[in-house]
């Protein structure tokens, strides 16, 4: 029987996850999903159009064992072979990375940790399985970050791509260290794309910190990608001695690029790779400041760590 189903809907079955192989039988059969709850109930199972359009959208997973009649109904109504799909609800069926990865604290990372630690959890007030990004894998991570001709940071725009490794993330939360002497009440924020901005917390004095709320326009599905921009305007700082990011779980690709006003190019830009703050780089690499005051370092599989170019202006 499996040899007579489409190609598409052979491999949602046979690698999943649970969603998508449900999606594909959907249509693979055509009917709507009025139909499908029609036909479970003559089986003698009542199950709302709405918990299907939630499972197959990755927004819910059927619970086992409650939903196992439910399931063998579906592979029933949707002529798919015995057990095709009730083996893709098991935990150990779910996507790759599914489990939440051990994120690495502020603490360990930065001196001022333990201040950004503090100000995310007053924005993170949501239930534990999508507390501080645990719920997503960052993909790609892109930042711009502008000098002025005095050698202060002027601006940081970031882009990134996320993955939803669990149904249902909303938001980001984002973190911004200043240069000494910042001035957290003066720092502007702005959602740029594929987000809009939520709270945002500050502490002034020593260290400055932000956190920073970005919010989705919808819940996420679990597998589904997703990209958003956003931008920190500071100026407020003493003379900047680069920029690092940091990364407190896995990331697979981050591109940083540093751009200089022609008035103030540095001497030596040094793209780094650290574990904590205060360690030697495990990772050092003098730059090339190219003719239009651009400098670029590229960070493939970074993290947990900083990553990030250290610059020397005499």
């Amino acid at each position: 029987m499996v040899s007579e189903l489409p190609d598409g809907l052979v491999d949602a079955l046979r690698y999943g996850p649970f969603h998508r192989a449900l999606r594909e039988a959907i249509s693979c059969r055509g009917l709507s999903l009025a139909r499908i709850t029609a036909h479970l109930g003559r089986l003698g199972i009542n199950t709302g159009q709405s918990t299907l359009s939630y499972w197959q959208r990755g927004m819910r997973h059927p619970e086992m064992p409650a939903s196992l009649p439910t399931v063998r109904a579906l592979e029933t109504v949707l002529r798919l072979p015995s057990d095709s799909l009730v083996v893709l609800v098991g935990p150990q069926h779910r996507p790759p990375g599914f489990d939440r990865e051990k994120a690495t604290s502020f603490a360990d990372l930065v001196e001022v940790g333990k201040i950004t630690a503090d100000l995310l959890e007053e924005l993170d007030a949501a239930p534990e399985v999508h507390r501080c990004n645990t719920s997503m894998r960052v993909r790609m991570v892109q930042e711009v970050v502008t000098f002025g001709a005095d050698r202060v940071q002027r601006s940081v725009r970031s882009k990134l791509v996320v993955k939803a490794v669990q149904p249902g993330p909303y938001r980001y939360l984002a973190v911004y260290h200043g240069d000494d002497g910042a001035d957290m009440t003066r720092v502007v924020v702005r959602a740029e794309e594929g987000c809009r901005l939520g709270r945002v917390r500050w502490r002034d004095g020593g260290p400055g910190a932000l956190a920073i709320e970005l919010l989705f326009d919808r819940r996420l599905a679990e597998g589904e990608t997703h990209v958003f921009e956003y931008s920190v305007t500071d100026g407020t700082g003493v003379e900047s001695p680069g920029y690092h990011r940091m990364l407190r779980t896995h990331c697979a690709s981050y591109l940083l690029q540093l751009r200089f006003n022609r008035k103030a190019l540095p001497a030596r830009c040094t793209r780094r790779v650290l574990a904590r703050e205060d360690a030697v780089p495990a990772e050092s690499e003098e730059l090339v400041c190219t003719a239009d005051a651009l400098v670029s370092a590229y960070f493939p599989d970074a993290g947990p760590g900083l990553a990030g170019i250290a610059v020397d202006w005499r």
